[in-house]
């Protein structure tokens, strides 16, 4: 058992999107937050359950481009429907995170061979690589996800530049996957005013333009950057969410 003391006097970032998902990680604290939340903006659960499904999609077009490496970064508290349970038979994913209760809960939950769950920061990129390197092959394409975790990083030109600096490291033939909010809505953006002054970790919704910029340099697969659910939806009506995703291949090389 991890040695982790859980404070449940102050909400939690990956506590409230655990609520929000359905999941039963996530305190009175975290539901209060997360229903203040949804009172101003009742499509917040949609939008998370939506990013879920984006990842089922992504990843179903990953496996069918014969992508056998996933690097899932900022992944959040284990729920039903990650990444490793949907990649094809074979493939190693490491999930990376520095929330200490992030670590916590996967160090108890995740004992596959094949999956993998680092300490590692974002903004320090050599390091993040340097540690994934022990179980990915550098030689063979990686598929970057990067779901809902950019918005923790306030600057647009910072975030960019770390999304490009991950990216940067990767082979060729390897890929990009992103979602993140955006401010697209006034009662979105209210929103998320509110969670900011919650106590937990701040979520900085993008503008759709600098969303699509973490993409500059890449092949975009189509149909580009879109609203969440609008990539590659398959049958059924669209319900538009305010959150946009993408898919990209890198055709070069490291940088």
């Amino acid at each position: 058992m991890s040695d982790y003391t859980v404070d449940t006097s102050v909400p939690h970032s990956a506590r409230v999107w655990n609520y929000w998902l359905g999941g039963r990680d996530n305190y009175a604290v975290d539901r209060r937050v997360g229903d203040q939340v949804r009172a101003v903006f009742p499509e917040i659960v949609d939008a998370a359950r939506e990013t879920r499904a984006f990842l089922r999609r992504a990843v179903a077009f990953l496996n069918d481009a014969g992508v056998r490496q996933f690097l899932d970064v900022g992944s959040g508290l284990p729920a039903a429907g990650n990444t490793h349970e949907l990649v094809a038979p074979g493939s190693r994913t490491v999930y990376v995170d520095n929330d200490p209760l992030v670590l916590a809960h996967a160090r108890e939950l995740l004992h596959d061979g094949d999956v993998h769950f680092i300490d590692g920061d974002l903004r320090d990129a050599d390091a993040l690589v340097e540690r994934a390197g022990a179980f990915i092959d550098d030689g063979e394409p990686v598929a970057l996800l990067m779901l809902g975790v950019m918005g923790h990083v306030e600057d647009p030109d910072e975030a960019r530049a770390i999304v490009g600096g991950l990216a940067g490291r990767l082979p060729a033939g390897s890929y990009l996957v992103m979602s993140d909010g955006t401010a697209t809505s006034e009662r979105v953006i209210e929103s998320h005013r509110q969670y900011n002054e919650s106590g937990a970790v701040p979520y900085h919704l993008r503008e759709v333009l600098d969303f699509e910029a973490f993409f500059e340099g890449l092949e975009l697969v189509a149909p580009g950057v879109v609203p969440l659910t609008r990539w590659r939806p398959g049958g059924g009506p669209v319900k538009d969410v305010d959150g946009y995703a993408g898919v990209a291949a890198k055709t070069f090389g490291r940088a």
